[in-house]
């Protein structure tokens, strides 16, 4: 029989590569929620007329629209990707962070406790919950003090917690991780390394001078690429223990860099030359992590999972995704 697998937000930039892994998989059936008004129909375009997927309109803020889709489908595992993701808006919008990352996933664990049914529940977290980490406490493991410095890390700290606690008092199957940086094609323009690559691209496309403009680069982290990430999430749900926490994320000493490195790897892959970088303040955060750096070993251990893609071969997929957008004036 096959396995029902809901993917919430299945139209972001992890839960489209997610659709593509499972589909590799002869014996699942896969489901997605979307948002009606979603703006990042891109991502799965090429899933729209794949009988394999099944898409469901749900906001994870509407608990009835939430119960109907848990009811419609009873999926034996749900991993629970809808999210707001971006940092930077938290600090402005603080509630609505906490309504979608906390009370999406309340909103789910609820309906599948009323639906009677307990498949396991995939809950993503962040290393922005440890904060501003000292450097005499790298690596982060599981258990490192949590000290977040913006209103996104305490919304996801919420979300694992109350898993946390569906799995305590209900016995609710809840795989609570933390990943690392992860990179890749998709991934919107507001962030980072996506913000460099779509700049090049319009360089390169003659639609923008040959200045790049950034916020703070110092910060240090390390990178997988979101191939590499989905597979470790599927790994996760098949081995992971319910209730516990696990890091995930590539630790090889060749996939840490700071954000400025990671630019300069990015304008050397350029067609054109002395592209020059400045600072945006508009795009300064009021608190920055200096360092994001895990052990992962726990996770690895387990399942086994070792990242395969370089850091050059991510920053190239990104570039050449943006390049492909810029020149079908996508944007």
């Amino acid at each position: 029989m096959k396995q029902k697998i809901l993917i919430t937000g299945i139209a972001g930039f992890v839960g489209s590569h997610l659709a593509d892994y499972l589909l590799e998989k002869e014996d699942v059936e896969i489901y997605g929620t979307k948002r009606w008004h979603i703006d990042r129909m891109r991502n799965i375009h090429h899933l729209l007329d794949n009988p394999r997927v099944k898409l469901l309109d749900c906001d994870v803020t509407d608990s009835i629209g939430v119960r109907n889709v848990v009811r419609e489908v009873r999926p034996d595992k749900i991993f629970h990707l809808a999210s707001e993701s971006f940092v930077s808006p938290s600090w402005l919008h603080p509630a609505h962070y906490m309504d979608v990352n906390f009370g999406g996933t309340l909103n789910f664990l609820d309906a599948i406790k009323e639906v009677g049914i307990n498949p396991r529940f995939f809950i993503p977290g962040t290393p922005e919950e440890y904060g501003d980490v000292p450097e005499n406490e790298l690596p982060i493991k599981e258990d490192s003090t949590l000290r977040p410095v913006n209103p996104y890390a305490v919304s996801k700290m919420a979300q694992d917690y109350i898993g946390y606690v569906y799995f305590r008092s209900y016995g609710l199957n809840i795989i609570r991780t933390r990943a690392f940086n992860h990179e890749g094609p998709r991934r919107d323009y507001v962030f980072g390394i996506p913000w460099f690559a779509y700049q090049i691209a319009k360089i390169e496309a003659g639609k923008q001078k040959p200045i790049l403009t950034h916020g703070h680069i110092e910060d240090k982290r390390n990178f997988t690429h979101v191939r590499d990430l989905v597979e470790a999430y599927w790994l996760a749900m098949e081995h992971c223990v319910p209730g516990e926490l696990y890091l995930i994320g590539n630790e090889k000493p060749e996939h840490i860099h700071t954000f400025r490195e990671i630019l300069e790897m990015l304008i050397k892959m350029s067609k054109v030359p002395g592209i020059q970088t400045k600072i945006d303040p508009k795009l300064v955060r009021p608190t920055s992590l200096p360092r994001l750096i895990g052990d992962t070993s726990k996770f690895r251990k387990l399942t086994g999972w070792e990242p395969k893609i370089s850091v050059q071969k991510t920053l190239k997929d990104t570039l050449e995704y943006w390049r492909d957008f810029v020149k079908r004036d996508l944007y």
